[in-house]
C-alpha cells in the first residue's frame, strides 16, 4: 500500500466525541473532518460498529478515514451502545435499539454546523449489515452507502447456519463477542465511572450463544434485520463488496438482481478484509473508488462512477491447494447485470461415477456412502481471515469419505461465474441427515483445489422456516446451492463434485451417523458457465493502486502467533483441530495503551462418535496503561446428544492481579431437526 501524506484538503481529529441520544445515553465517536467544514460544510460518513474505536480498530481507521476526510467528508467512526467507549449494554447484534440509535446518529451528524446535511453509512462485516439495515429505514439525511462482507439474510446465509446447518462459525463467533463484550472502556475518556460500566457489561449483555441456538430454524429473530425480507425498502444506492475467500460474496450477486436502486458490486480474490489491504491479493486502490462513490451521491459530482459494469469480479485462475496464499492469479472481468448475459447454465448428468455431458446416459445403479467425522478436518473456515492460514487444503484426503463424481479431462478452458447447483435424489436412514457438496478443481497431478461448496440440512429440504423429519428409505429430490464463485478450470483439469453426510468441524454433524443412499439417473450437477468467446468489458488493470493514510504508530511488544493444527491419537482415536489466534502485545503509542489479544480454538471428536463432538473457545483479552491494568479470560465449550446442545461458558475478570468477576452459565438447550 502506497502511504499518503499529502490530502487535498487539511484535516482535524477530535479523538472523542460525545453524541447524546434521546434516552441520556452517550455515544463515543471520533471524528476526522476538513478544516475547512468549519465554514464550508462537508457530507458526512458514518462506521457504526462495537469493535473498540480507540484501540483495537484504531490501527485500521487511521488508513481510511483520515484519507476520506482529506478528500472532503467528515468520518465519523462511533462505537455501538455498551461497546468500546460508549454507555449502554450490548445485549445482541443488530438489534431494533442499535438500529435506532443509528438514525438517531446520523441526525445528528447531519444537523451539525461542519456538514452539508447528507450523510452515508459504510463498513465491512458488522458495519456493512447495519449499513443495510438502516438503509432500509430510510432516515432522511442518508443519501448512499456502501456495505462490505455482510448479508442481506441472516439466517441462511451468515455465521450461524447455513443451508439450516449449525456453523462451528456461530460457536466461535459467539465467543469473540463474549470476550469483546467483557471489555471496560477507557477511564482516560470515561473517568471513574468506567469500572461501573465494566461490571454492567459483563453482568448484563448476556451469553450470545445461547440467544442464537433457541433459533434453530428461520424465524422472527432471523427476520429481524434481513433486508431480503424487502428489497424495495432500500431506496438509496448501494455500493456492496466481498472477496471470494470471505463468508459473504453470495449476498453481492443477490443485491445485484434484486435492489432496485442505483448500484455497483465488486467481489475480489480477498478474504474478510476491506479490498485495500485486500488478502489474499492483490488489493485494490479501494479507497480512490469510496471517493468516487462518495463524490457522486454526496456532492452530485458527474465522475462517470456508474459507467463501469454494475458487477465487477476477479475470475481466478487455477492454483494448487494451499492453506494461504500471497495473491491469487487471475483478472478483471465485468458484467453489466445480474444475472449474465454472459452465463449459461450447463447440466451435467451424474453417472458411472462421472459428471457427464449433457446427454450422458446416467448410471442406474444406486451409490452409497457413510462418512467419517474426520471429513471435513481440512475444510478451513467458513469465512478466511487469512491469518492464521484457514483455507481449504488439498481435498484428496477429505474425497476418500465422499462420493466422488469427476469429468473427464477437460478438452478446452473452462469459465464458471456464479453458484453451482447439485441437484440430487437421493434416501437416507435416518430421520436427521445432511448434505454436503464440494466442487472441486483436480489437476493431472491428482491435487484437488476446493473451488465452491454447500450444504442442506435434509429436514430443511422444503424451506427453513418450518423444517421436516425424514422418512427412513424414502426417496427425495433436494437442491443443494452452493456458493458463488468465479473460477477457471484449465484444459486437462478435471471438474469434481464431492458429496458426504458430514462436514465436521465447519458444520456441526448430525444426531446420528447417516447412510446417504444417491440416484445417480435421476441427479445433476448445474454449473454456471462464463461465455469467453467476447473480450472483457474491463482493462486489464481497472483499479488504482492501493493507497492509505499512514497508520497509527504501534509496536510489537510480544510477539504475535498463528497455528492451525490437525491431529489424531491412534490408540485412543481422539482427533482434534487446534487453531491458536494470538495477536501477541501490541503498545499504541501516542496513547501509551498495551493490548493482549489471544484465542484458541479446539474442535475435538472421538473415532466416529458422533455424541463426542466438542467445540471450546478460550480467549484471553488484556489492557494496560501504567498501573491500570485489566485482562478477561472467556470460555466457551457446546457439546451434543442426540437430543440437545450442552453450552458451558464462563468469564472470570482481573483487575490488577485481583479476580474481580466470575461467572458460569450451563445450559441445555433442544435439538429442532439439526
Amino acid at each position: 500500500m502506497r502511504i499518503v501524506t499529502a490530502l487535498p484538503n487539511e484535516i482535524k481529529e477530535e479523538e472523542h466525541v460525545w453524541i447524546p441520544l434521546g434516552d441520556g445515553t452517550r455515544l463515543a465517536a471520533r471524528i476526522w473532518r476538513s478544516v475547512s467544514s468549519d465554514t464550508e460544510p462537508v457530507p458526512a460518513i458514518l462506521e457504526f460498529i462495537p469493535y473498540r474505536k480507540r484501540d483495537l480498530t484504531a490501527r485500521r481507521d487511521s488508513i481510511h478515514h483520515p484519507y476520506l476526510a482529506g478528500h472532503g467528508y467528515a468520518c465519523a467512526r462511533v462505537d455501538l451502545r455498551g461497546s468500546g467507549d460508549s454507555e449502554g449494554v450490548l445485549a445482541d447484534e443488530y438489534l431494533e435499539q442499535e438500529l435506532r440509535d443509528a438514525e438517531e446518529v446520523l441526525a445528528w451528524l447531519a444537523a451539525q454546523p461542519w456538514c452539508t446535511g447528507r450523510t452515508g453509512m459504510m463498513g465491512i462485516s458488522w458495519g456493512g449489515f447495519n449499513a443495510l439495515q438502516v438503509a432500509a429505514r430510510r432516515p432522511p439525511s442518508l443519501a448512499a452507502i456502501a456495505a462490505l462482507s455482510c448479508s442481506d439474510d441472516r439466517y441462511a446465509d451468515d455465521v450461524h447456519y447455513m443451508g439450516g446447518c449449525l456453523l462451528s462459525d456461530n460457536l466461535s463467533w459467539a465467543s469473540t463477542m463474549f470476550a469483546y463484550n467483557a471489555c471496560p472502556p477507557d477511564p482516560a475518556l470515561v473517568g471513574e465511572s468506567w469500572r461501573e460500566q465494566w461490571h454492567q457489561r459483563m453482568r448484563d449483555s448476556g451469553l450470545w450463544l445461547a440467544k442464537w441456538l433457541h433459533h434453530q430454524r428461520r424465524d422472527a429473530y432471523w427476520e429481524h434485520g434481513s433486508v431480503c425480507e424487502d428489497y424495495s425498502s432500500i431506496a438509496c444506492p448501494v455500493l456492496a463488496a466481498s472477496g471470494w475467500a470471505d463468508g459473504y460474496s453470495n449476498a453481492v450477486f443477490r443485491l445485484m438482481e434484486r435492489l432496485t436502486v442505483p448500484r455497483r458490486g465488486l467481489i475480489g480474490p480477498w478474504s474478510h478484509k476491506y479490498p485495500h489491504l485486500g488478502q489474499p491479493g492483490p488489493a485494490i486502490g479501494f479507497l480512490q473508488e469510496l471517493v468516487r462513490w462518495w463524490d457522486h451521491w454526496l456532492k452530485d459530482v458527474d465522475n462517470g462512477v456508474m459507467d463501469a459494469p454494475m458487477l465487477c469480479i476477479w475470475m481466478q485462475e487455477s492454483m494448487p491447494p494451499s492453506t494461504a496464499y500471497d495473491e491469487r492469479p487471475g483478472r478483471w472481468v465485468g458484467e453489466p447485470g445480474w444475472p449474465s448475459p454472459h452465463m449459461e447454465r450447463i447440466h451435467c448428468p451424474l453417472g458411472h461415477n462421472l459428471i457427464g455431458r449433457p446427454g450422458t446416459e446416467p448410471a442406474s445403479r444406486p451409490l452409497e456412502v457413510e462418512s467419517p467425522l474426520s471429513l471435513g478436518q481440512f475444510a478451513g473456515k467458513w469465512c478466511s481471515y487469512n491469518a492464521p492460514p484457514d483455507l481449504p487444503y488439498d481435498q484428496r484426503e477429505e474425497d476418500g469419505g465422499a462420493m466422488v463424481f469427476d469429468t473427464e479431462p477437460l478438452a478446452e478452458r473452462c469459465e464458471i461465474l456464479g453458484g453451482p447447483v447439485a441437484e440430487i435424489s437421493l434416501s437416507v436412514d435416518r430421520p436427521v441427515a445432511m448434505l454436503a457438496a464440494r466442487l472441486s478443481d483436480v489437476a493431472p497431478d491428482g491435487r484437488a483445489t476446493r473451488v465452491s461448496y454447500g450444504l442442506l440440512n435434509l429436514t430443511h429440504r422444503d424451506g427453513h422456516a418450518e423444517p421436516t423429519l425424514l422418512e427412513p428409505g424414502t426417496t427425495y429430490r433436494v437442491r443443494v446451492q452452493l456458493n458463488g464463485v468465479a473460477q477457471a478450470f484449465p484444459a486437462r483439469h478435471r471438474i469434481r463434485l464431492a458429496l458426504s453426510t458430514s462436514y465436521w468441524p465447519l458444520a456441526w454433524p448430525p444426531p446420528e451417523p447417516v447412510r446417504l443412499t444417491v440416484y445417480p439417473e435421476d441427479s445433476e450437477l448445474i454449473l454456471p458457465v462464463r461465455s469467453i468467446r467476447e473480450p472483457d468489458e474491463l482493462p486489464e488493470s481497472p483499479f488504482p493502486e492501493p493507497e492509505g493514510t499512514p497508520p497509527v504508530a504501534s509496536t510489537q511488544v510480544r510477539p504475535a502467533e498463528h497455528r492451525w493444527t490437525v491431529s489424531r491419537d491412534l490408540v485412543e482415536y481422539r482427533s482434534e483441530l487446534n487453531v491458536v489466534k494470538d495477536l501477541g502485545v501490541v503498545r499504541i503509542d501516542d496513547i501509551d495503551l498495551e493490548m493482549t489479544r489471544r484465542a484458541r480454538e479446539r474442535y475435538s471428536w472421538v473415532n466416529d462418535d458422533f455424541n463426542s463432538v466438542c467445540g471450546e473457545i478460550d480467549w484471553e483479552m488484556g489492557f494496560r496503561r501504567g498501573t491500570w491494568a485489566v485482562r478477561t479470560r472467556t470460555r466457551t465449550v457446546l457439546r451434543s446428544t442426540p437430543t440437545e446442545f450442552l453450552l458451558h461458558a464462563q468469564l472470570d475478570a482481573y483487575e490488577g492481579e485481583n479476580r474481580v468477576r466470575s461467572q458460569n452459565w450451563q445450559e441445555r438447550i433442544p435439538r429442532d431437526c439439526v
